[in-house]
């Protein structure tokens, strides 16, 4: 079972979990920027942030077989901090790295103005630059935050077949689905979606233009979902190509609109390492 997990926060993570994420199938992943915990004061933090997911976090992946992205952009959260904003301007040096698959995450947190002004650049650059975007949808007041996302999209450049609307749940699903925008939903263990939730939306809405992901980051969440999932699905009488297609295929149709997703999946360092060692010993 291969398994791309579109929506993880490795930075927050250990090689542990890189490790335990190829055993369970995940051999690639997409790495939005987002809000650490503790705010940023300045833009320099910023940079040195985006260096780290387009240079350390792919090596550490690949590590542990794993091929890494990540997408770029100023999170909506801290759109409402002015000493922030200045990364805007400076976001183009980035979205042509090879590395950068989408603009993301951008989006509503609470439906401040400063958040709108923030999300409508951003949409505008993803659209500069031939990228499609990945779009967080408000925590709070979902559904009114879900249309006025699509309302911001919709008078954009970009169109509404680049938008990944994510964190979507069984309130906002049909919304989003109805706008033409791809699907995202992320899984965790006590807030968001469950296993169980996400089976039954996918058996009411199918399994087109829809992602699933942990969003794993430096809060309780499990990088192991993604494949939870996938065993639920099964379950649940869903098809293995139906699991694939969920699993694998739609983040890589999606993702692949960029035009640089590169998927060769590296031997993992520990494999690497013990076939070496058995080399040595004259073969196994």
């Amino acid at each position: 079972m291969r398994i791309f997990d579109p929506h993880i926060h490795m930075t927050s993570r250990t090689t542990d979990d890189y490790e335990a994420m190829y055993a369970a199938g995940v051999r690639a992943v997409v790495e939005p920027s987002f809000w650490l915990g503790q705010p940023r004061t300045s833009p320099a933090s910023f940079f040195d942030y985006f260096d780290a997911l387009l240079g350390w976090e792919p090596f550490r992946a690949a590590q542990y077989g794993i091929a890494h992205h990540c997408t770029i952009a100023l999170n909506p959260k801290e759109a409402n901090d002015p000493r922030c904003m200045p990364v805007l301007d400076a976001l183009p040096r980035y979205l042509v790295k090879d590395g950068v698959v989408a603009v993301g995450e951008i989006g509503y947190d609470s439906m401040t103005p400063a958040e709108g002004t923030a999300l409508a650049a951003q949409l505008q650059l993803a659209a500069d630059h031939g990228l499609p975007a990945l779009v967080h949808t408000p925590h709070r007041d979902k559904l009114a935050g879900l249309d006025r996302t699509v309302d911001v999209v919709r008078e954009s450049s970009l169109p509404m077949e680049r938008v990944l609307l994510d964190h979507l749940n069984e309130t906002t699903v049909k919304h989003a689905k109805d706008s033409g925008c791809w699907l995202g939903f992320s899984v965790y263990p006590d807030t968001k979606m469950d296993e169980g939730r996400m089976v039954a939306v996918l058996k009411e809405y199918g399994p087109e233009k829809v992602l699933v992901n942990s969003a794993a980051d430096w809060g309780k969440s499990d990088p192991l979902k993604t494949r939870k999932v996938a065993d639920a699905m099964l379950a649940a009488g869903f098809g293995e190509d139906d699991v694939e297609r969920v699993l694998w295929r739609n983040p890589v149709a999606f993702y692949g609109l960029s035009g640089r997703l590169r998927l060769d999946v590296p031997v993992p360092q520990t494999q690497s390492l013990h076939e070496g060692n058995s080399i040595l010993r004259g073969g196994e």
